[in-house]
């Protein structure tokens, strides 16, 4: 006689959601008022009940495994799921929430029409923006912590599904009275001994752009590092330096920017958990999405 699978405690699943936020024992038990040893044994009982290991260590740092990933996302599926229905049992008003993770240059410079839009046609919806980079956003969908994810990411997961939003290359910005502002695109070779302004270490586009110019010749000065797109660019329309950023970006006063051949386009998409049911609002969040960048391509 086959057994049947237990319901998954829901305090378990609670537990484990603050883990994967926090991915540290001690902050997760804070969150959900438990000690260090309550949450840790916890995580143990859930992994036992799933039969599989739901995180590992990577060096000092603790990760979620494949399946760790996985139950996350159904443990928040599933809170939301018992909070949606015991709101609707005693009557109660609910309004949809929405989560969308992209990083700041999408949010600036790409999403601004089409959330506008949303919130302005949907009053009665929360929307939740998460700020993070093009590989922490895919992540934050395939836990569960955001419902959708627009972003550059060069291989999509295949938990994923992914739609196209804009192609555009790769720019050296710089002030309008630079030597190179004349040209209408450049090559790498051109930036040999530029000073340049780039992310601060550790970033994906700093390290990108680290290997694309590690066979230049040495550059007249160490990188000025400035965090956030805004702060290069204006940086570089002061004069300071030439900037790498993706062609989408608004250019400060007296500032330009101009393609570098090889460092060739990249493409923002936005992606969501293949087999997911999405909510109704988040599915219309993405179409407003998509629409917009439609109506962009076919206006230029």
């Amino acid at each position: 006689m086959s057994s049947v699978v237990p319901i998954l405690d829901g305090e378990l699943l609670r537990a484990f959601v603050a883990f994967a936020d926090a991915l540290n024992f001690t902050r997760a038990a804070q969150v959900v008022g438990l000690s260090q040893p309550a949450m840790f044994e916890r995580i143990a009982r859930l992994a036992d009940e799933v039969g599989a290991t739901l995180y590992e260590r990577e060096g000092r740092q603790l990760r979620l495994t494949d399946a760790g990933v996985r139950v996350a996302a159904f443990a928040r599926e599933e809170l939301a799921r018992t909070h949606s229905f015991l709101a609707e049992l005693r009557g109660e008003a609910r309004r949809e929430r929405v989560v969308l993770a992209a990083g700041e240059g999408a949010y600036l410079y790409l999403l601004g029409p089409a959330v506008r839009a949303f919130l302005r046609d949907e009053p009665d919806v929360t929307l939740c923006p998460l700020t993070r980079g093009g590989p922490d956003a895919v992540e934050a969908v395939r836990e569960g912590a955001a419902h959708l994810a627009v972003g550059v990411v060069d291989l999509v997961p295949e938990d994923l599904v992914a739609r196209d939003l804009v192609r555009t290359p790769l720019c050296a910005a710089m002030s309008a009275t630079h030597r190179l502002a004349r040209r209408r695109s450049l090559r790498l070779a051109d930036l040999a001994g530029e000073r340049l302004v780039l992310a601060p270490p550790g970033q994906s586009h700093r390290d990108f752009v680290g290997r694309a110019l590690s066979g230049l010749p040495g550059n007249a000065a160490p990188p000025i590092e400035a965090d956030g797109w805004p702060l290069m660019l204006q940086l570089a329309g002061l004069g300071l330096g030439v900037a790498i950023v993706n062609g989408i970006c608004s250019l400060p006063r007296g500032a330009v920017a101009r393609p570098v051949r090889e460092l060739g386009q990249v493409t923002y998409r936005v992606m969501w958990r293949r087999g997911a049911s999405l909510p109704p609002a988040a599915s219309r969040l993405r179409d407003r999405i998509l629409a917009a960048e439609v109506r962009a391509a076919t206006s230029h």
